[in-house]
This record gives C-alpha cells, sequence and structure tokens, in this order.
C-alpha cells in the first residue's frame, strides 16, 4: 500500500515536468535563439562593411545648425505624405541644397509590385516638379526595381549611381545628408555597391518603430528587411525617425489644410487635393503627415529632440535584439508638430506670393 500511494506521485512529476518544459522553458529558449540569431547575423554582415571610428560617428551625429546638401529618397506615390515632404525640401533653400531625388520602390494597394511602385513614385516625383516649374533633368532619378533579396548581388540603378557619386564628391567636413522616407533600398543598394561613402554621408530615416514598441511591422521597415538591416549594421551615421510612437504626433485636418495650403500655387491646390482625396469622411478625421518629419530635421533639430543609442538588431520576427557593444546612432523620441506645420505653411504662402 505504501509503495502504491509513493509511485502514484509519479504521473504527476512527468504531466509537471511537460508543462513547465512546455511554457516556461521553450519560450525561454526561443528568445535565446532569436537573440542569438540577430547577433549572428549582425556579426556575419558587420564584417563586409568598413570601420568608423566611433568619435567621428558621434560627432557625423550632432545636429546640423547651418545649411546642408542633401538628396532625398521617396516613395511619393505610395499615399500622400511624401509629396508635402518633397515639397518643403524644396521650400526651404536656406537650410536645405537639395542635390537630387530619387524614386524609392514600394508595393501597396497603389502599386502591385516594387518596380511598379518606383515607376509610379518617378512619375510622381515629376508631377511635383513640373507644378513648381522645376526641371527633373539631373535632378530625379529611378530607384531600384526589387527589394534587396540578397545583399551580396545589390541592384545598381539611376539613384545607387548617383548618390555613390555625389557621395564621393563629399566629405567628414561637409557630409552629403541622406533624406529617406521610404523602404531604405536604394540607399542600402549603393552601400553595398561603394561600401566606402558612408564616410561621407549622414541619413536621416523614417522608418521604424520606437525601440521599445513591441514590433517593427511598420511599412517602410518591413518591406526590405536586408534593405533595414543593412542600414543598421553598415556603420554609417544614421538619424532614425521612428514611427510610431512619434512621429504620429505629425498629424493634421482638412480645415487646416483648406485654410493653410489650397489657394497657395498650383502644388497649393494640388496637395489640397490629394490630402482630400486620400479618405471620404472627413468628419473627425485627421492625418500624419509622416515624411514631412525627416525634412523638418537639418531644418531646426530642436523640433525632434533625440538621443544617441546603440543600433539595433534587425531579427528575421520584424523585431529588434540590441547589444549595447554595437555602435551609436541617433534616434528621434519626440516631434514638435505645431513649429513644423507653422514654418511649412509659412514658407508654402511666400513662395504662392513670389
Amino acid at each position: 500500500m505504501y509503495l502504491m500511494d509513493k509511485f502514484s506521485f509519479v504521473p504527476l512529476i512527468i504531466i509537471f515536468t511537460q508543462r513547465f518544459l512546455t511554457h516556461i522553458m521553450k519560450p525561454f529558449f526561443t528568445c535565446i535563439l532569436i537573440l542569438f540569431e540577430g547577433i549572428v547575423l549582425s556579426n556575419a554582415n558587420a564584417q563586409e562593411f568598413q570601420q568608423m571610428e566611433e568619435s567621428i560617428r558621434i560627432d557625423r551625429l550632432i545636429p546640423p545648425t547651418g545649411k546642408i546638401q542633401a538628396v532625398l529618397d521617396t516613395d511619393t506615390y505610395n499615399e500622400i505624405d511624401d509629396q508635402f515632404a518633397l515639397v518643403y525640401a524644396l521650400l526651404s533653400p536656406e537650410k536645405i541644397d537639395l542635390k537630387a531625388v530619387y524614386a524609392a520602390p514600394f508595393s501597396n494597394n497603389r502599386a502591385a509590385n516594387p518596380k511598379e511602385g518606383m515607376e509610379k513614385s518617378y512619375e510622381e516625383i515629376l508631377r511635383i516638379l513640373d507644378k513648381m516649374d522645376i526641371s527633373p533633368e539631373g535632378f530625379a532619378y529611378k530607384g531600384s526595381t526589387s527589394y534587396l533579396e540578397d545583399p551580396n548581388q545589390p541592384e545598381s540603378s539611376q539613384a545607387t549611381e548617383d548618390l555613390i557619386k555625389r557621395a564621393k564628391e563629399a566629405n567628414p567636413e561637409q557630409p552629403l545628408y541622406v533624406i529617406a522616407v521610404g523602404a531604405i533600398t536604394n540607399i542600402a543598394n549603393a552601400i553595398l555597391l561603394e561600401p566606402s561613402i558612408i564616410h561621407n554621408i549622414v541619413v536621416v530615416w523614417l522608418g521604424g518603430n520606437g525601440h521599445n514598441w513591441g514590433n517593427q511591422r511598420e511599412f517602410n521597415y518591413f518591406q526590405d528587411l536586408n534593405a533595414s538591416r543593412t542600414l543598421f549594421d553598415c556603420g554609417a551615421p544614421v538619424v532614425q525617425y521612428p514611427c510610431t510612437p512619434v512621429v504620429t504626433h505629425l498629424s493634421t485636418t482638412v480645415p487646416e489644410m483648406e485654410a493653410n495650403v489650397g489657394g497657395r500655387g498650383a502644388i497649393g491646390d494640388y496637395l489640397l487635393e490629394i490630402f482630400k482625396d486620400y479618405h471620404s469622411n472627413h468628419f473627425g478625421w485627421s492625418k500624419v503627415l509622416w515624411d514631412m518629419a525627416a525634412i523638418s530635421y537639418v531644418i531646426d533639430p530642436s523640433w525632434s529632440p533625440s538621443n544617441l543609442v546603440h543600433s539595433p538588431i534587425v531579427t528575421d520576427e520584424f523585431t529588434y535584439s540590441f547589444d549595447d557593444s554595437r555602435h551609436f546612432i541617433r534616434m528621434v523620441y519626440f516631434i514638435h508638430r505645431d513649429p513644423v506645420f507653422r514654418d511649412f505653411f509659412t514658407k508654402l504662402d511666400n513662395y504662392s506670393k513670389k
């Protein structure tokens, strides 16, 4: 009788052990494997990039105070915020010497594949330039026709060729600011084709979510995971604008657009038209104009408080892993929306009166 009671505990021990392994240890080891995978992928890619002293990178990440030279990489037809960003850059010559605009790939309900998205973005760039009487010759360039499938086989395009050329003409004391507001495909391809350009550029990218956010399934980030990984691994000076929960503050409404954008020349009327057409019901509705944030950084960085943080590790699960031994990037943690819109509205109004 004693022996039977004693061994009757064995099934309970087995059940407890099974549940412990299933519900506690399995998730624990899964997390360890994800972290290990991210570190391995990061280390494997990092070996292919040129080295930069951390002190030099940190110096390059000091927010700009004067006029800078820049290029803009944009998936202009993806929605409507890119158009506002492009116009904002063109209206800010006192701060931005805009050298070129690149069409970035995208795919969603507006484009069946990355190539179509890039082509439509290029056409939208031409449309914007035409309404502002600016020639696209030597200024607007087509970008990548596909996402970065194999980092060992980067795609060359008009955009990458122009970016490499301009980056080589720049120097560490006067770097080329690469303002990117779409999938980072064109920029990653250029870096992979000519790794040395990281010494002469600063990348300002609107992409990904906050580092403490639950996931990184943000449009610019998840479309081209290999390109996102390349950016964070290559060692280039990077300023990151997380979309959620940072740039979500940069929202506006139809009444504000009607009061400050409509009637401001052909370009103002066009911006108001696409803003109103984006949503059928305007009651209680506002729209985030995401991409204007990246432009505002080089106009007045005080509108976008930021910190130096260690570059995150991009995992295949659309999350970040972290390693405090990695190089620094600058991450914006808030944006003051009012001065951004006030500056844009003032410049558009002044432009329409010329």
